[in-house]
């Protein structure tokens, strides 16, 4: 019978010998190698189930269409597409329309502003053939739209004093700078007033903007009451770095108009800009409409009124 000491002796030399070295070295190489393996089976995995952003669509009517992180909608005034696109006083917008999806047959519905205003929001005129303020409705919209369905939505509008200001317009009736026609979420209850925001509140940190957002310049910066190179210079000014971002953050800026110059034809510019946009011209026939059933598609809305019946715009995305 072995002592403890002999026992402690031959097991050192069995796990000494060329044999159990041998297949030592075989199961570590083995164990590597599938641990190795596990490692890029859960990373490979993860990247796969990962798509890329602005790749991930919704297929509704048959349209293909990008999910943005973040949408800003601006608002310019009473221009046509023709004095607007090749305009030397607009050399960012122009810019804009060169590096996105120009839209060259695109419509408002009606003149004057406030029922395009509606019409873009809200999918209806509401029969308005006026500006007359103030308006209200509880009538599906955008922002009511994206909000039930646990998005998130703002308007801003420059110059309006505070976060929920319901007046006609600021700072006086015979100095509108800012005017609630052009400022139609403030039109529904079923949108929370805190949604209708200031400009001033915009955010500078783009990451926490809201999933959908309006920006809407004041009547000098909108080319409503003064020129079309001040409203040029205001867009480069308080937007591009947004643009800039929004390249890299899957994000989109759609640049359009309420109306063109009072003709019966209402051909107005609107521009896409942003990394999941096809540069280029596009010549279709749209309306604001459109518009609107884009953006409900984009993030699986319902439709708001007219928009139920409009085309999404399918073609402009990579």
């Amino acid at each position: 019978m072995q002592t403890r000491h002999e026992s402690r002796f031959s097991l050192y030399r069995a796990l000494s010998s060329p044999l159990w070295r041998y297949t030592a070295v075989f199961l570590l190489l083995l164990l590597s190698i599938a641990t190795g393996f596990l490692i890029y089976s859960s990373a490979h995995a993860q990247h796969t189930t990962q798509p890329i952003s602005h790749r991930v669509v919704h297929q509704r009517s048959g349209a293909n269409l990008p999910m943005p992180d973040h949408v800003v909608v601006v608002v310019e005034e009473n221009h046509s597409y023709s004095q607007i696109i090749g305009n030397e006083d607009a050399p960012y917008i122009n810019a804009l329309a060169a590096r996105g999806a120009s839209l060259t047959n695109m419509h408002g519905i009606t003149h004057p502003s406030q029922p395009n205003y509606l019409a873009l929001f809200a999918g209806s005129t509401f029969n308005l053939s006026s500006d007359d303020c103030p308006q209200s409705f509880q009538s599906a919209n955008l922002g009511q739209e994206l909000l039930q369905a646990g998005h998130s939505f703002s308007g801003y509008s420059e110059d309006m004093p505070h976060t929920g200001f319901s007046d006609c317009y600021a700072p006086w009736w015979f100095f509108q700078m800012y005017a609630r026609k052009h400022n139609p979420w403030s039109d529904f209850g079923n949108v929370p007033t805190s949604a209708n925001q200031p400009f001033s509140s915009f955010p500078s940190d783009y990451n926490s903007l809201p999933t959908v957002s309006f920006v809407i310049p004041n009547q000098n910066n909108d080319m409503h009451s003064a020129s079309v190179e001040q409203a040029d210079n205001w867009l480069k000014q308080h937007l591009d770095s947004y643009v800039q971002w929004a390249q890299k953050h899957n994000s989109l800026l759609i640049v359009t108009w309420d109306e063109d110059n009072d003709t019966s034809a209402n051909q107005i510019p609107t521009l896409f800009v942003g990394p999941m946009v096809k540069a280029g011209h596009y010549g279709e026939n749209l309306n604001h409409y459109n518009t609107l059933r884009t953006l409900e598609d984009m993030y699986g809305l319902p439709y708001a009124n007219n928009s139920a019946h409009a085309q999404p715009i399918s073609d402009t995305w990579r």
